[in-house]
This record gives C-alpha cells, sequence and structure tokens, in this order.
C-alpha cells in the first residue's frame, strides 16, 4: 500500500471514530433530556461529556433507575469509542502522515514566498543531478514530479521543495510558483511530456527561461518551436564528453574543476552590465582595470546582438547591455561586482 492510500485509509479511519464520538454526544444528550424533564439542554450536554469522558463529577439533578441505566449504557459505549478514536490518532501519528502533512503545508508556503527561483520538472537522474548543482550555486529550487517514488527522494534533501503532480497540468506549475520562476528545466525521459510542459510554461510565463532534456535529436526542433532556449541531449553529451576525454583530456578536466567545482575555488560566473556605473559607460575595458581593481579576469562577453566574444580585446567599450563572464574566486568575483556600480572612478 504507497503512502497516499495510506493517508486516505487514515482519514477515513479518524473521519469514522469522529462520527462515532459526536453521535455518542447527540444520543447521550438527547436521552438525558428526553428522561428527566429537569434536564435542559446544557445540563444534558454536561452530563454526557462528564459521562463518556468518566470525569465523574456528580449529575446535575438526580436520576431514576432508567437515568441511571441509561448512563451505564453510554458509558460502556463511549469505552469503545474512544478505544478506537485513540487507535486512529495513534496509527495517524505513528505512520507518519501528521508530521508529513505538517511538512508538506510548510513547503507549500514557502513556495508562495519564493521569487527568482528555479523549477525542475522530473527527479530522475538528469533532474536530481541538476537540483544538487543548482543549490551548491546557492538557488533556490522546487521540483515536480508525479511519482511518489521520487517525491520520496526529495524529501531526502530538506533545502528541497517540491510539487507533486503532473508538471503538464497549469495548476501544478501554478503551485511550483512559475510566475516568480526565473527558468525551469524539464528533465521527463519522455520527449512529448517535455514538449507539453515547455508549452504550458511559456504561455504561463513569457519571460522564463526553459531548459529541457530530449532523448531523440529529431525532437529538438519541436522542443524550440514549443518555446525551449536550450535543448539537452544526455546521450550526446556523454559521448562528446568521452571523445574529448581522449583527444583533449587535460583540457576538459581543466575546465571541469572549473564549472563542476567551482563553490570551491575558481568561480566561472557571469556578470551583468546592467547596473553599469555612468562613469563607466563608453569606456574601454582597459580603463575598467579589472585585473588590478578586482583580481578577476573577463575572459569573454555577449554584446547587445546576443554575439559571444571570446578573449575580449581590452579595447571593447563597456555597454549597459553587455553581460561579461568573469573568471575567479567568490572575493575576487565580489570585488568586480561592487566595481562596475561605482559612481566614480578611482
Amino acid at each position: 500500500m504507497n503512502k497516499q492510500k495510506i493517508w486516505e485509509e487514515n482519514i477515513r479511519t479518524l473521519s469514522i471514530a469522529m462520527s462515532f464520538l459526536i453521535l455518542a454526544i447527540l444520543i447521550g444528550t438527547g436521552g438525558f433530556m428526553f428522561l428527566n424533564d429537569a434536564y435542559t439542554f446544557i445540563d444534558a450536554l454536561y452530563m454526557t461529556v462528564i459521562t463518556i469522558t468518566t470525569v465523574g463529577f456528580t449529575e446535575v439533578h438526580p436520576l431514576s433507575d432508567t437515568g441511571k441505566l441509561f448512563t451505564i449504557f453510554l458509558i460502556f459505549v463511549s469505552f469503545g469509542i474512544f478505544g478506537y478514536l485513540a487507535s486512529a490518532v495513534t496509527r495517524f501519528i505513528l505512520d507518519g502522515v501528521f508530521r508529513r502533512n505538517l511538512k508538506d503545508y510548510r513547503t507549500v508556503r514557502s513556495i508562495e514566498k519564493l521569487s527568482g527561483h528555479v523549477i525542475v520538472c522530473g527527479f530522475g537522474r538528469n533532474g536530481k543531478q541538476a537540483c544538487l548543482e543548482l543549490m551548491a550555486h546557492g538557488e533556490n529550487v522546487v521540483v515536480v514530479d508525479s511519482e511518489e517514488s521520487s517525491i520520496d527522494n526529495v524529501r531526502l534533501i530538506p533545502e528541497l521543495l517540491f510539487v507533486q503532480g503532473d508538471a503538464t497540468q497549469e495548476e501544478v506549475l501554478h503551485k511550483a510558483n512559475i510566475s516568480n520562476a526565473k527558468a525551469l528545466i524539464t528533465a521527463i525521459p519522455n520527449d512529448a511530456e517535455n514538449v507539453y510542459v515547455v508549452l504550458t510554461a511559456r504561455e504561463m510565463n513569457s519571460t522564463i527561461k526553459i531548459i529541457s532534456r530530449s532523448e531523440k535529436s529529431q525532437s529538438d526542433n519541436k522542443l524550440k518551436r514549443a518555446g525551449a532556449n536550450n535543448v539537452i541531449m544526455p546521450d550526446r553529451l556523454g559521448g562528446q564528453q568521452m571523445a574529448k576525454l581522449v583527444a583533449q583530456p587535460d583540457i576538459v578536466e581543466f575546465l571541469d574543476n572549473i564549472l563542476l567545482q567551482s563553490t570551491k575555488g575558481v568561480n566561472l560566473v557571469e556578470v551583468s552590465c546592467l547596473e553599469l556605473a555612468n562613469c563607466f559607460v563608453g569606456k574601454s575595458i582597459r580603463e575598467l582595470n579589472v585585473r588590478d581593481k578586482s583580481g578577476a579576469n573577463i575572459i569573454g562577453l555577449k554584446d547587445e546582438g546576443g554575439a559571444y566574444v571570446y578573449n575580449p580585446s581590452p579595447e571593447i567599450v563597456l555597454d549597459k547591455s553587455f553581460h561579461l563572464f568573469v573568471l575567479g574566486n567568490k572575493e575576487q568575483v565580489y570585488n568586480l561586482k561592487q566595481l562596475l556600480v561605482k559612481d566614480i572612478l578611482e
């Protein structure tokens, strides 16, 4: 029996137990009022509660023999009901349902407060690796998966937030707060499902960056037409990586050390010039004097037309539309970011 069925069974048991308890209170209240005209509704309710809870206070009004027999009957019935209710509550807690759903409730509240997060659809091999890498770079990640077993694996990583459901459905992506997300990765093994996810996500957020996995090369164009910014084929990348390890092993390992272990030392990061200080607009990279002032190196840039420039010339004039690719440790990158927004040249 999976956890969803356990949850439904426990809720059903609790509902039955509570229904029996309410029924006992109603029967007790009605019985006391029927057997003794002196009892008001409040008196009868009070007598019922102290009877079924076995508190043992003195009765409000003297009971007849029939009333005493009714009270005995009510006590024995209440023993069975409370035993059943206690069993249901204990099972509910021991099965972890209460704790699990409390955590799920907190997860929903946390997702609603997010902004600039990344949604990862599918928590298989590729999806899990993407999540771990994103977390290593300090990104907030929300996983969307319909499989109970996958969600159980997500729960093992406390930092991960999740939504259980079909990522092709709008309401599921809405729960993942897609309107405030900056990127979506769909790593579902089925290309058709990835197309639906991309279409739905693009319709719900026209500016979100979408990266999709693809199993077949013919799905590449379909995914891009659907709205994916980038399409990744894991098998092709794996083959290329293995070939390069034979042909250019040192270069590959060097790049891997930068890209895959950036949290341990040197970082290769993208720095936007959107907030570039006015004093630097129209100035060249040489005049910025990045190396001396921050210790970081500009190894590339993306210009206003989307073209990539590798090892840019020091004479290139800076613009607020540029995105710089910077190599350096965390402190050096931070110094560069601070340098770019300064109001005056030093």
